[in-house]
């Protein structure tokens, strides 16, 4: 029976952050791999709905990144998203996130990989965001099916050797 594993999406009531949890079939290098190699994370990233093209993928401590989302059918319809990776160590990504759409929201994300054996880990994200109006914007815009759609996606690559 295959089950489809979802992610834990949970906005803190103090702070303007949002909590994402999920346990994947895969290890923790093999997870920081898919997040750190910009081939790898182009396959899985974000919902079904879009493609992704990485412009500039730089990832170490003081680099930086930009990709571009394409809605698959509709080249017209292009999201741009770019940041700096603040530090990037194994179990460990702390990077600014930022949509060229709203570019005065910028979000600090960190990303931590816990090894809980057996070849599983689990991934807990924590997006610090600029305002209370902004996180929740985050959480209204769908954001919930890019991140189970590309989590999905990952942990088969997982699953196919391909990470």
């Amino acid at each position: 029976m295959n089950r489809k594993a979802e992610a834990v999406i949970e906005a803190d009531p103090k702070v303007p952050i949002i909590h994402i949890t999920r346990d994947f079939d895969a290890t923790p290098e093999q997870l920081f791999r898919a997040h750190t190699d910009p081939d790898l994370f182009v396959l899985w990233n974000g919902p079904d709905s879009v493609e992704n093209k990485i412009d500039y993928w730089d990832a170490r401590t003081g680099g930086s990144w930009r990709y571009v989302s394409t809605r698959i059918g509709d080249s017209s319809q292009e999201f741009a998203f770019h940041g700096c990776f603040h530090d990037v160590r194994p179990g460990l990504i702390v990077q600014t996130f930022t949509w060229e759409g709203m570019p005065d929201a910028v979000s600090l994300e960190t990303l931590r990989f816990s090894d809980l054996g057996d070849g599983r880990t689990r991934l807990h994200a924590q997006s610090l965001c600029d305002s209370f109006e902004g996180r929740d914007a985050w959480l209204q815009s769908g954001m919930e099916v890019g991140v189970n759609d590309g989590y999905a996606r990952l942990e088969q690559l997982a699953r196919d050797g391909r990470i």
